[in-house]
């Protein structure tokens, strides 16, 4: 069977609505059913991308033929599907409370992911849009990421581009270089209607 492949972007903080869930459930339904679409890739640390393994992983239920993928920065980790009953038996244990850990068929390290510095994130999410052949955003071109300083002793601080920002303006980019890239942003639609 030959790989289709999806990658998920958005924002840290979201806007999490009945709509929203069921939009992005509905684009990846169409995804493996119209376009063959067969792994899912993600990275992490924001609720978009929770919200769309929480939504991938119900549907194996129904596809079972999926694949969750966890592409990680140096910084992260995942929990491989066949040793995540185990790890959440440890982690409830020491916690004293239940502990759901997210799980993944496979785990992507890319090239970079040790020697890469603060451009870690942008560097594997270059890497995601790379390996697909269809990006799912949630980006708001109006959102802005608080100001950061330039250094802890600086007294002058400035204004970041947001790492979906980045990854759209990326995917764009390949997209208008030729490469054979479909890109779906969920943010846009939902504020259409």
């Amino acid at each position: 069977m030959e790989e289709k492949v999806c990658s998920f972007f958005g924002h840290r903080k979201i806007a999490d609505s009945v709509a929203l869930r069921q939009r992005i459930q509905s684009e990846i339904v169409d995804l493996i059913e119209n376009y063959g679409v067969n792994v899912f890739l993600f990275g992490s640390r924001s609720d978009f991308d929770s919200l769309c393994h929480a939504i991938v992983t119900e549907l194996k239920e129904k596809y079972p033929h999926i694949q969750r993928r966890a592409y990680t920065c140096r910084s992260e980790t995942c929990t491989l599907e066949k040793e995540r009953a185990y790890w959440e038996g440890i982690y409830s244990y020491f916690e004293k409370r239940p502990v759901t850990l997210l799980g993944v068929e496979e785990e992507v390290e890319h090239k970079n992911k040790y020697t890469a510095g603060k451009a870690q994130y942008v560097e594997r999410n270059q890497a995601m849009i790379n390996d697909s052949d269809f990006c799912v955003f949630y980006y708001n071109p109006y959102y802005q990421p608080p100001r950061r300083k330039y250094s802890k002793r600086s007294v002058g601080d400035y204004q970041p581009k947001s790492g979906t920002q980045l990854a759209f303006d990326y995917a764009n980019q390949r997209k208008r270089g030729g490469k054979d890239l479909r890109i779906i942003n969920v943010y846009e639609e939902e504020n259409e209607n």
